[in-house]
């Protein structure tokens, strides 16, 4: 009976902290986290080191494709069995998602900075693709393939909606 007693939680605490430490900013598997990163790498991009931003933004994409996949597969997991949990990780991925789309939006400024379009083409591609032209991200997107002559037909649909705002 004495070796059950250390076990046993502490007012219920124990059991609640490895979620609190997947929650700090500091860890990878945490949207906050790929925030921070998209922070430092806006204040790279401002000081004009356009390659340390770069990096930060890569960084931020990939972590954001990480998430998505853990979220999307722990929801597909419970998919039957508890609604509770697709619905948390849908929401989390769709977060995930709108914050990739705002890393390849950054990341493909960064390549218009370098006078290298056509690699921030396949970017704002994915960024319309996923958000869609009726969100602002996607119109966004679709703006700069304009601007950089991808495409050459304006969408202006969503202009009503973006000058309401």
């Amino acid at each position: 009976m004495a070796l059950a007693a250390p076990l046993a939680p502490v007012g219920g605490q124990a059991q609640q902290e490895p979620q609190k430490a997947l929650e700090s900013s500091g860890s990878p598997f945490n949207l906050d986290a790929v925030r921070t990163l998209l922070a430092r790498g806006d204040a790279a991009a401002a000081s004009g080191n356009l390659a340390e931003a770069r990096k930060l933004y890569d960084q931020a994409r990939d972590a954001c494709r990480r998430l998505l996949g853990f979220y999307r597969d722990l929801s597909g997991s419970f998919r039957g069995l508890d609604a509770r949990i697709p619905r948390e990780m849908d929401q989390k991925g769709r977060e995930a998602l709108e914050t990739m789309a705002q890393a390849n939006l950054r990341l493909a400024a960064v390549f218009r900075r370098q006078n290298q379009p056509e690699v921030a083409v396949p970017l704002l591609v994915e960024v319309v693709k996923v958000m869609t032209p009726a969100n602002p991200e996607g119109r966004k997107a679709y703006q700069s393939l304009v601007e950089i002559g991808f495409a050459t037909t304006p969408y202006t649909a969503g202009a009503a909606a973006t000058a309401g705002n």
